[in-house]
């Protein structure tokens, strides 16, 4: 039977300047790569979603608006049904996207030279965004350990008390590796960020995407103390892929924090409104649960395709995920260099993917693999890395 939502549906997405399909991303006009490096997701978002901007659409006038009244109340709703977060609408405010308000609250509440830790293998715009900025970037790398990642929390309060580390980016739930923190992991870190005053900024961007036997804690849901000394980073571009017509959200319970984004979000004119941001957002907030379900159960089905696969492969090993349409997968038992790989997953495999140096040095010899995809288009991207690897093996 056909799928309800058409996640099978195998749509063109080089009939658009999609960034995952473009030629400067790709470099190689190839229809037969597996275009899995950037994340967004394949599918067609929900019919609620297209019906509400065809009726915006059909309304003909887009002048200057202000914030739609039912979109604000929708994702406090959305926060509170699915993830026992209680947000008052006074705390949220407007971002262009999350890494806007990462690199403005670095800005904010750090001075140049100041430590901010992130967690590698991590989401490589955090590098950047610090970099940019001139903050001084501490790692505390992730450990990896009988197939799962952990904090290495002595090495988080050690790298805390040095008076001049200001700030932690918290990636909550994990890109790439796929983690979904605990309530006891989170309440660790955030106990030890509370202690040596270091504030915790969370990118929380993956935290709709959990698989079924993990749940997706908001940090600032633990409680007081912990939504005292958080800002949240969130937005649905992920949950019900529309990057590239949503904005984000920054949740800020301290008064003095969030007069300051404020603030600053007014002197960098980042505070204005897009009409189809607004209705996309509405509309999945209130409406998109259904497609949701069975998106993550369509993913869920594509995570089995691959440790099914991974599993007869000798010499690369699945990271087991607990959410995110992002697999984290070690080729690091074939023994090449991050280029060498690169280069025979593309030449022999056909695979444009994100090799995993580029989230930290700790990530050299991974790559983050999207399956965000038909099951026809992964299940044919893994039959050529079997046979690649075979042709491998028979040398």
């Amino acid at each position: 039977m056909k799928d309800k939502f058409s996640f099978d549906d195998s749509i063109n997405r080089r009939v658009v300047p999609a960034l995952k399909t473009h030629p400067k991303i790709l470099k190689d006009s190839s229809k037969n790569l597996f275009a899995a490096g950037v994340a967004d997701m394949d599918f067609r978002v929900s019919p609620v979603i297209l019906s509400a901007l065809q009726k915006r659409l059909d309304h003909g006038v887009f002048g200057y608006e202000m914030l739609a009244d039912g979109l604000l109340p929708a994702l406090i709703q959305w926060l509170h049904h699915h993830h026992k977060w209680v947000v008052k609408k006074e705390h949220i405010l407007r971002s262009p996207n999350i890494l806007n308000a990462l690199a403005i609250a670095a800005s904010l509440f750090t001075e140049p030279g100041d430590g901010v830790i992130v967690q590698p293998p991590v989401f490589f715009d955090f590098f950047d965004i610090l970099r940019e900025n001139n903050r001084n970037l501490i790692t505390n790398p992730l450990i990896l350990r009988d197939g799962c990642y952990y904090i290495d929390f002595d090495d988080l309060e050690q790298k805390a008390a040095v008076p001049s580390t200001k700030m932690i980016y918290l990636c909550n739930p994990h890109n790439p590796v796929g983690r979904v923190w605990t309530e006891q992991e989170l309440q660790q870190l955030g106990d030890i960020c509370a202690k040596h005053n270091v504030l915790v900024v969370s990118d929380e961007m993956h935290g709709d995407l959990a698989f079924r036997g993990h749940t997706y804690i908001p940090f600032a849901s633990m409680g007081e103390k912990y939504d005292a000394n958080c800002i949240t980073c969130l937005s649905p571009a992920k949950t019900f892929n529309i990057a590239s017509c949503c904005c984000a959200f920054t949740v800020i319970s301290d008064d003095n924090k969030r007069k300051a984004f404020q603030v600053e979000n007014s002197r960098l004119t980042v505070n204005k409104n897009n009409a189809f941001a607004n209705v996309a957002m509405e509309a999945a907030y209130k409406d998109g649960e259904e497609w949701l379900k069975e998106a993550l159960f369509y993913l869920e089905k594509n995570v089995n395709l691959t440790r099914e696969y991974l599993k007869d492969i000798r010499g690369v090993t699945l990271i087991e995920p607990q959410g995110t349409f992002l697999l984290w997968v070690d080729f690091r038992e074939l023994g090449f260099s991050t280029s060498d790989l690169t280069t025979f997953l593309r030449n022999q495999a056909k695979w444009a993917v994100t090799r995993g140096e580029a989230f930290g040095e700790e990530g050299a010899g991974f790559m983050r693999v999207n399956i965000a995809c038909t099951h026809a288009t992964l299940e044919s991207a893994l039959d050529r890395l079997k046979n690649a690897m075979n042709r491998l093996y028979s040398r």
